[in-house]
């Protein structure tokens, strides 16, 4: 059978390949789960994962997770039969989301629903050994959380690419998309579709004003103005000019 061309996915491989080497992601003998939302981010990330599990030099073992909010509608089923078309032994943990809201406080649960989502998983790679906990999380997404954490007084900070979990000793968080832009994650899917209909949230239409819509529509906007915006600003992040910013910690440079 001739192979079907895949560049955009070939190309998001070799960038993932780079990331997890610039930024030491993974190791010889490393236990990775792999989150699974059901969205087009995780699942590139975990087709990605399995082919650089073929192709790296060094050998390491991937789980594959999902969180199910208990969402009417978020697909499990349609989740489950792709994850076995792949040939994943995907592992389930569940929380009843909506229960744990307080109306009176979680106008918008995505807080709440991450602290949830993020204690399941890594209960759940404690309880499988898995030493990392893979994330699908792209340069868009970096380039939005350093956005909303400078305007909000939250610090010069963003998504690491692999960084300590705060909440479970001994574990990882690693991110290998974090040097690729969404549309080209969007171009991988196309190729490797169809995916599920999955991961939908039934909170979604009260996110359309929240801080990460507003980010991302911007970065569309500035982009019109300044050609290579998302790689020029990843190049910034990259070199951090620590002396010349405020914090009096860093007045001792030399």
């Amino acid at each position: 059978m001739k192979k079907v061309p895949t560049p955009a996915f070939d190309k998001l491989c070799r960038l993932a390949g780079k990331a997890v080497c610039t930024y030491s992601m993974i190791s010889a003998g490393d236990r990775i789960l792999v989150g699974i939302s059901g969205g087009k981010d995780s699942l590139t990330l975990a087709r990605t994962l399995q082919h650089l599990q073929k192709h790296a030099p060094v050998d390491f073992e991937l789980e594959f997770a999902v969180f199910d909010p208990g969402f009417p509608d978020f697909g499990m089923n349609a989740l489950r039969e792709y994850a076995a078309s792949q040939n994943w032994p995907l592992r389930e943990t569940k929380a009843d989301v909506a229960s744990s809201l307080d109306p009176a406080r979680d106008n918008i649960p995505c807080v709440l629903c991450s602290r949830i989502r993020r204690g399941k998983l890594n209960a759940l790679a404690k309880e499988l050994h898995c030493g990392k906990l893979a994330l699908g999380q792209h340069l868009d997404d970096v380039l939005v959380s350093f956005l909303i954490s400078a305007v909000r007084g939250q610090g010069l900070t963003t998504m690491g690419p692999n960084v300590p979990s705060k909440s479970c000793p001994g574990l990882r968080i690693i991110r290998p998309l974090v040097l690729a832009e969404e549309s080209l994650i969007r171009e991988a899917a196309k190729e490797l579709g169809p995916y599920p209909e999955a991961g939908k949230c039934a909170y979604s239409q009260m996110l359309e004003d929240g801080d990460r819509v507003y980010f991302r529509q911007l970065l569309d906007t500035m982009t019109s103005h300044i050609p290579h915006l998302r790689a020029q600003m990843l190049q910034s992040l990259r070199h951090v000019e620590t002396k010349y910013l405020l914090d009096p910690r860093f007045l001792t440079e030399k």
